[in-house]
Order: C-alpha cells, then sequence, then structure tokens
C-alpha cells in the first residue's frame, strides 16, 4: 500500500465515504456497564437510540458501538455477552438511521453477528493481529475496518520506548500484510494510532504531533483522543471535565492530517472540527459559508 496512491473513499458495506473534503467524525456509543467515560449510560436498546440520535443531528458521520471496556483494568467479556450487548442495539439503529455502524471489537465471531446485524465497520483494537479470523469476517462482508496500533500487544525490542511513533510503523506493516492477503482493499482501511492503549502521556502527545509520519502508508487516518487519560495528566481534569481538551487535541491532529476523529461529544465538538477545517481544507471552509 506504500507504493499506492491514498484513497479517496472509505468503503465499508453499501456506504462509500469521501476523504479529505472534511473530517469525518466517529461518534461513540458505549452499551458497557464499565466504560471508563459513560460506562452504563447506553446500556438499554431505547437509551443507545436517543445517544444516537443525538450524535447524528449533532453531526456525525458514524457511529461506533461497543460492547466490551478497553479501559486499564477493565474485566474481559466473552464473545456471548458482547453479542448480546450490541446485537439488539446495531439492529435497532440498523433499522431507524442510514448510517454506517461500526463495531469495536476483537473478536471475529462477535465482528460476524455484528455485521449480520447491520454493522459496516469493524473497529479492531488488536489490528487484526488478534485472531487471525477477523480480517476473512471483514473481508467476506465487504466491511470497512479501523486498523488500530495497540502498544499493549506489540512493541519491538529494537526501537526505543520513548520512540511510539518508530514502533507503529512495524505494527503497521504487519497488520496491512493480514489485511492485503484477506483480500481487504485499501479503500477499506484506516490506520488509527492508538492513543491511550498501553502508551504515556508523552507518547501520546507525541502520536498526535507526529501524525503526519503515518501518512507514508497511503491510507487514511484516525484520531480517538477523546476524554483519555494524557488529557486529564496535563490540564488536571476529570473525565466529565475535558471537552476543551479533547477539542484542541482534535483540532491539532486534523491540522497533522486526521481524516476521521472518533469522540464522545459530537456537539460539543463540532465547532473546533469545523473550524480546523476551514483552515486546513479550504474547501471546506467554502462549503459551510
Amino acid at each position: 500500500m506504500n507504493g499506492a496512491a491514498k484513497p479517496d473513499v472509505f468503503r465499508a458495506g453499501a456506504f462509500c465515504l469521501p476523504l479529505g473534503r472534511r473530517t469525518l467524525v466517529m461518534g461513540i456509543i458505549n452499551v458497557t456497564p464499565d466504560s471508563f467515560s459513560d460506562g452504563g449510560a447506553f446500556v438499554t436498546v431505547d437509551a443507545a437510540l436517543r445517544q444516537a440520535d443525538s450524535l447524528l443531528a449533532s453531526g456525525a458521520d458514524i457511529l461506533d458501538i461497543g460492547g466490551e471496556s478497553t479501559r486499564p483494568g477493565s474485566s474481559p467479556v466473552g464473545a456471548a455477552e458482547e453479542i448480546r450487548r450490541v446485537v439488539p442495539v446495531l439492529e435497532a439503529l440498523a433499522a431507524r438511521f442510514a448510517c454506517p455502524l461500526s463495531v469495536d471489537t476483537s473478536k471475529p465471531e462477535v465482528a460476524r453477528a455484528a455485521l449480520d446485524a447491520g454493522a459496516a465497520i469493524v473497529n479492531d483494537v488488536l489490528g487484526l493481529q488478534g485472531d487471525p479470523a477477523m480480517a476473512g469476517v471483514a473481508a467476506r462482508a465487504g466491511a470497512g475496518v479501523v486498523v488500530m496500533h495497540n502498544a499493549r500487544l506489540y512493541r519491538t525490542a529494537d526501537v526505543p520506548a520513548a520512540d511510539i511513533v518508530s514502533a507503529m510503523r512495524p505494527f503497521f506493516e504487519r497488520s496491512l500484510g493480514i489485511a492485503l492477503q484477506a483480500d481487504l482493499t485499501p479503500e477499506q482501511l484506516v490506520l488509527d494510532p492508538g492513543i491511550g492503549f498501553g502508551v504515556s502521556t508523552r507518547e501520546s502527545l507525541a502520536m498526535i504531533d507526529r501524525l503526519a509520519e503515518l501518512e507514508v502508508f497511503n491510507l487514511p487516518i484516525l484520531v480517538g483522543p477523546s476524554r483519555k487519560r494524557f488529557i486529564g495528566d496535563i490540564l488536571q481534569k476529570p473525565v466529565e471535565d475535558r471537552l476543551m481538551g479533547t477539542a484542541a487535541a482534535v483540532a491539532v491532529a486534523i491540522a497533522r492530517g486526521a481524516d476521521l476523529v472518533r469522540v464522545h461529544d459530537v456537539a460539543g465538538l463540532s465547532d473546533a472540527i469545523a473550524l480546523a477545517d476551514a483552515i486546513c481544507r479550504p474547501a471546506a471552509g467554502e462549503e459551510t459559508r
């Protein structure tokens, strides 16, 4: 993929999302009791539908549904329980809203059930390196895939721990090799540096500041800094008071080349995203006037 031109669309099932005109927004709906930010808030179908309606009305392009918390110290969830949490929500969302739905999972059986229920994107926090069946499940469904770098899973011994951006490159090379072997195309793939996953505050900052170095892969980039610990560490703010810190991280990520952002508070961040686009993508600014 290094030699090919960067795709100008992201294909996910029946959806084809244009890239480069403006930043695409992925709104988060956690149907878990223990997520670090909103655990328990959207565990019922009705609550998830109300949140989806709010996120879409505020400008979300994609809804990302997660049934297992990935916060440090969280308890693992079996596939059957994860399916029980996400499938009814996905079915209800697919019946009501004509937007791409993403499932945040690293389990192929959960991804398969979610795709059958109406999801079009697999957001894999193990970057296709957890279960070897995951890439094939996504490919057979024609799904889009968010390939996240996960420092908890893989750090090369020959790269200093402080240079997390350099460590991302061999990780993504391995992930993309798996994707290609499964016949996933570049238009189906998005890279995520994995802010907050097994990395320090300094490393999270470097991931955003040096995001442009990932352009070597010629693939769209998603950044998910929303309410993360590094913001709290710097600003000394609790999870519920990190909106402005998130806005700053999102704006810099867009300036450094992010094509998509994954956030909890779409309404609170819409102005920051629109203004960052107007500065960094002049065509986007012209469309809003």
